[in-house]
């Protein structure tokens, strides 16, 4: 080997070994770009959320990013694996689902928010209503009308629909009426778009949509409490998930839960 390529190839591997010598010193935010974590999210929680994120961004100048659905779905899409930092879901039912297949971590479920539960119709058609016992719904709806909702048996609002409605005995009455669909944002199209005589929504959906009015708003001893309960996925508790998930819970993040007429507890 002659020695200018004995030279080069010395100078090379003294030029690596400073180079990790300089990584091993650097601070551990420099070794590796810090991970962005990404929150599944109930899609009620979809503009509360965003402008979290986003105040976030302001003052940390640190990333989130969402994917926001029903909470089945994604209690589901956990369970096959999808990666997640946070997990956010409209009901208590879909977050036990989740503990119960040891996808996030108990210790730290927080439980922030709560809604309630209305009825909704399209403005141009809206009357009020007081709903009970005795409310009629089929001749409130005609002879065709029909209820968007969530799937009954698996979107949380349209579990908590079926719940209302059973509790007030009507459920029989109207189950052949409902359109249940993948979302509570879905259903609350449907309404938008004058496709379905009424709706039962959250609170803080309603109060976002366009060409919609509340009608009437559940008993709340009709339903399960609307809860929203916060978990970290499992394998995700570092030092960008947790800071993520405390602002949450902050002032400022609990100011715009209270923006969108979310129960701030």
């Amino acid at each position: 080997m002659s020695s200018r390529r004995l030279f080069l190839r010395r100078a090379s591997a003294l030029l690596a070994f400073a180079g990790l010598v300089g990584v091993l010193l650097a601070p551990a935010g420099l070794r590796a770009q810090e991970t962005v974590p990404t929150v599944f999210a109930a899609a009620s929680l979809t503009n509360a959320f965003q402008d979290i994120g986003k105040l976030y961004k302001e003052k940390t100048g640190k990333d989130v990013t969402f994917s926001f659905a029903a909470s089945s779905s994604l209690a589901k899409q956990l369970e096959a694996g999808a990666p997640a930092a946070i997990f956010a879901s409209a009901d208590n039912k879909w977050m036990d689902y989740a503990e119960g297949r040891d996808l996030t971590l108990k210790a730290t479920r927080v439980t922030p928010i709560g809604n309630s539960l209305v009825l909704i119709a399209p403005a141009d058609r809206a009357r009020d209503v007081t709903i009970d016992g005795s409310f009629d719904w089929l001749a409130f709806l005609g002879a065709d009308g029909r209820i968007a909702t969530g799937l009954t048996d698996s979107v949380p609002i349209g579990i908590y629909a079926k719940a209302a409605l059973t509790s007030l005995g009507q459920w029989d009455k109207v189950k052949a009426r409902i359109v249940g669909t993948e979302s509570v944002r879905a259903a609350l199209a449907l309404v938008e778009r004058g496709e379905a005589a009424a709706g039962i929504v959250y609170s803080t959906d309603a109060a976002i949509a366009r060409n919609v009015k509340v009608i009437a708003t559940f008993p709340s001893d009709s339903h399960p409490p609307v809860e929203y309960p916060f978990e970290i996925v499992k394998g995700q508790d570092n030092p960008a998930t947790r800071a993520f998930f405390a602002f949450l819970t902050s002032p400022e993040a609990k100011a715009v839960y209270a923006k969108y007429g979310f129960v701030v507890k």
